[in-house]
C-alpha cells in the first residue's frame, strides 16, 4: 500500500541528490554494443590476423609497384643507351657497307632487342623491312590495371644512320616497357601465390592453436555455470598457460570460499534454530518457575480475601491488609520479572534515551546481578544514537561479551568502551571493545552461539569483529572483544557503510 504524502519522511539534500543520480542513470540510454560483440574470441583473433595480412599485402604491393616503376625506368634508359653503339658496331662489321645492306642488317639486328622497338627508315622516310610493328606479337599475361600502375610515359628518339659521312636513313626508337612489366608481374604473382599458401597454413595452424589455448576458457565458463547453479564442488585443473593457470587457481579459491560460506551459513542457520528453541525453552522455564508460583500466590491470596469477605460478623481488617500487602509484593515481583524478561528480549530504553545511558544501565544491571565482579564503562563522546540496528548491535555485543566474561571466563574485572574515530580519509567508525581478566581463550576453543551471533551481526553491517587475548596492566591475561562499525554521518537512519577488507595475515 503506498504511503500517504503527509506521512512520507522528508528527503535530506544528500538523499535527494542520490535519488536524482539514480534517476539520471536509469534514464540514460544504454550504449549500443558493437556488431562483433557476440562473436567468439577465436573468430575475432583470426579476423584480426586477416586484417593484418591484408594491410601487409597492400603495403607489399605498394613497395613492389614503386620498385618496379623505378626498375622499368632504369631498364628503358639503358636500352636507349645501347642502340647507338649497336648501330655503329653493325656498320663497322659490314665489308661492303652500302646503304641498302646497312639498313637491312640493322633491321634484322634490331628485331631481337627488348624494352625498345626500333623502326628503320630509309633516306626518303620509307620503312625498311617489316619492322617491329609487323612482327609477331607475344601473348601478354599482365592485366591492364597492373600495366597502368607501372608503365612510365613513353619515350621516342630518332637516331640518324650515317655511312661515310652521308645520312642513309633513320632509326626511330620507341621505349616498350611491357617486357619488363611482364617479368615484374610474374614475380609478383609467384610471390602472392606463395604468400597466400603460407598465410592459409598460418591461419590453419592458428585456428588449431587458438582452439587449444582457449579451451581452458570454455572449461572456466562451464565452471562458472556450475557456480551459478550453486554447485560449489566445481574445480579447474591448472592449464599450461601461466596467465590461465592463475585464473584457474583464483576460480578454485572462489569456489572453495563459496563452499565454506555455504557450509557456514548452514551451520549458522542450524545454530539460529537451536538458539531460538533454547530461548523459547528458557522463557517457558522462567514463566513456569517464576511467574507460575507468583500467579498461584495471587490466586491463593485472592481466595483468602474472598473467604474473609464472606465470613459472618465483622471483617478482620488486619488480615485483609496483610493479604493486600502480600498481593502488592507479589505484583511487584511479577513486574520486576516481566521487566527483566522484556529487557532481554528487547532493551526498552534504546531509541528513547541516549545510547551511552543504555550501556551504563546495562553494566549497572550486570553489577547488581554479579556483585563479585567489577564492571566499568567508558562511553563518553557518543552520539545520542546511530540508528536502531547499530544501537542494538552495540548493546547486544557488550551484553554477550560481559555474559561470557562472567559465565565462562570467571572474570573479576570487566571494562567496556565505545568511541567514535575518524581516519584521514574522513571515514567515521564506531569502535567497541570489551576486556576482562578472566581465564582467556583456551586452546582449541569452540565458537558458541553467542560469538557466532555477534560476528554475523557485525559483518552483516559491514563491520569487523575480532576475539583475542588481552594483556592487562597488572600482567594478567584475559579476553578482549573488538568491534568496528562504519558510520555514515550523513545518513539519518543510522545506516552503515561497509569497511574495506582487513588484510589477511600471511
Amino acid at each position: 500500500m503506498p504511503i500517504p504524502a503527509a506521512t512520507q519522511p522528508p528527503l535530506t539534500p544528500v538523499m535527494a541528490q542520490r535519488a536524482a543520480d539514480t534517476d539520471t542513470m536509469q534514464d540514460r540510454p544504454a550504449a549500443a554494443a558493437p556488431f562483433w560483440a557476440g562473436w567468439p574470441t577465436r573468430t575475432r583473433l583470426i579476423l584480426i590476423v586477416l586484417a593484418i595480412d591484408i594491410v601487409a599485402a597492400l603495403a607489399s604491393c605498394g613497395v613492389i609497384v614503386l620498385t618496379a616503376r623505378s626498375a622499368v625506368k632504369v631498364e628503358m634508359a639503358a636500352s636507349l643507351a645501347t642502340v647507338e653503339p649497336l648501330v655503329a658496331d653493325t656498320i663497322r662489321s659490314l665489308r661492303n657497307p652500302n646503304p641498302e645492306s646497312v639498313l637491312h642488317s640493322l633491321d634484322l639486328r634490331f628485331q631481337a632487342l627488348r624494352h625498345v622497338r626500333v623502326t628503320i627508315l630509309d633516306a626518303e622516310g620509307q620503312r625498311v623491312g617489316h619492322g617491329p610493328a609487323d612482327g609477331r606479337r607475344e601473348v601478354r599475361q599482365a592485366p591492364l590495371w597492373f600495366v597502368r600502375l607501372i608503365e612510365p610515359a613513353p619515350r621516342q628518339h630518332d637516331l640518324p644512320i650515317v655511312v661515310r659521312g652521308e645520312r642513309i636513313g633513320t632509326a626511330a626508337i620507341t621505349t616498350q616497357p611491357l617486357d619488363e612489366i611482364e617479368e615484374v608481374w610474374g614475380y609478383a604473382r609467384s610471390l602472392a601465390l606463395a604468400s597466400l599458401v603460407l598465410n592459409l597454413a598460418v591461419l590453419a595452424a592458428l585456428t588449431l592453436a587458438l582452439g587449444r589455448i582457449l579451451r581452458p576458457l570454455g572449461r572456466l565458463a562451464e565452471g562458472l555455470t556450475r557456480l551459478e547453479r550453486h554447485d560449489y564442488t566445481a574445480h579447474l585443473d591448472p592449464p599450461a598457460s601461466r596467465e590461465l593457470a592463475v585464473i584457474a587457481e583464483r576460480f578454485n579459491r572462489v569456489a572453495g570460499a563459496l563452499s565454506e560460506a555455504r557450509a557456514a551459513n548452514g551451520r549458522l542457520n542450524r545454530q539460529l534454530l537451536t538458539a531460538q528453541d533454547d530461548e523459547r525453552a528458557r522463557i517457558a522455564l522462567e514463566l513456569h518457575d517464576e511467574f507460575g508460583p507468583c500467579l498461584f500466590a495471587l490466586e491463593a491470596n485472592a481466595a483468602s480475601v474472598a473467604r474473609l469477605a464472606a465470613m459472618p460478623g465483622d471483617i478482620d481488617r488486619s488480615r485483609l491488609a496483610s493479604r493486600a500487602g502480600d498481593i502488592g509484593s507479589i505484583v511487584g515481583q511479577v513486574q520486576t520479572l516481566n521487566r527483566d524478561l522484556l529487557n532481554r528480549l528487547r532493551p526498552h530504553g534504546l531509541g528513547e534515551v541516549p545510547l551511552a545511558d543504555c550501556l551504563n544501565l546495562l553494566l549497572r544491571d550486570f553489577q547488581r546481578r554479579h556483585p563479585e565482579t567489577v564492571f566499568k564503562g567508558a562511553f563518553e563522546g557518543l552520539a545520542r544514537g546511530y540508528g536502531d540496528i547499530v544501537d542494538l548491535t552495540v548493546f547486544r555485543c557488550i551484553q554477550e561479551s560481559s555474559t561470557n566474561a562472567v559465565r565462562h571466563g570467571a572474570a573479576r574485572h570487566v571494562r567496556a568502551s565505545a568511541a567514535e574515530q575518524t581516519d584521514a580519509a574522513g571515514l567515521t567508525t564506531l569502535r567497541v571493545s570489551v576486556e576482562d581478566d578472566g581465564t582467556g581463550i583456551t586452546p582449541g576453543h569452540r565458537v558458541g552461539l553467542g560469538l557466532s551471533g555477534m560476528r554475523e551481526r557485525v559483518e552483516a553491517l559491514g563491520g569487523r569483529f575480532s576475539l583475542d587475548t588481552a594483556s592487562l596492566d597488572n600482567g594478567a591475561s584475559g579476553t578482549v572483544v573488538r568491534i568496528t562499525l562504519p558510520i555514515d554521518p550523513e545518513r539519518e537512519d543510522g545506516a552503515v557503510l561497509p569497511l574495506p577488507a582487513a588484510p589477511q595475515p600471511k
